[in-house]
């Protein structure tokens, strides 16, 4: 089982950068791949990114591909999510997920682990 814990969600303006952060408990975190999503009020929660056990791979939805970077780092089990150019409509709760299997995933439903959630805000 692990835990999950984002932070680094915030205000920001349109054309700005953040940098999400999700802890990871347990001490098999390199066994578990893991997904950043996002949901808005009244809509489903979407994928963002995610990345292998090594982090050598990654998915990114088309509607962050050039300006989000997802990776890992398995030795302080913490998984990060590089955000720039943001938009208004990157403005969202970010969730990171966690699955013990080798596949790289991208569906909501086949995550087992979620964290709290952040905010990130982004003003015109």
């Amino acid at each position: 089982q692990v835990q999950l814990v984002e932070s680094g969600g915030g205000l920001v303006q349109a054309g700005g950068s953040l940098r999400l952060s999700c802890a990871a408990s347990g001490r098999t975190f390199s066994s578990y791949v893991m997904g950043w999503f996002r949901q808005t009020p009244g809509k489903e929660r979407e994928i963002v990114a995610a990345i292998n056990r090594s982090g050598g791979n990654t998915y990114y939805a088309d509607s962050v591909k050039g300006r989000f970077t997802m990776s890992r780092d398995n030795a302080k089990n913490m998984v990060y999510l590089q955000m720039n150019s943001l938009k208004p409509d990157d403005t969202a709760v970010y969730y990171c997920a966690a699955r013990a299997t080798w596949v790289l995933l991208t569906s909501t439903r086949e995550y087992d682990y979620w964290g709290q959630g952040t905010q990130v805000t982004v003003s015109s």
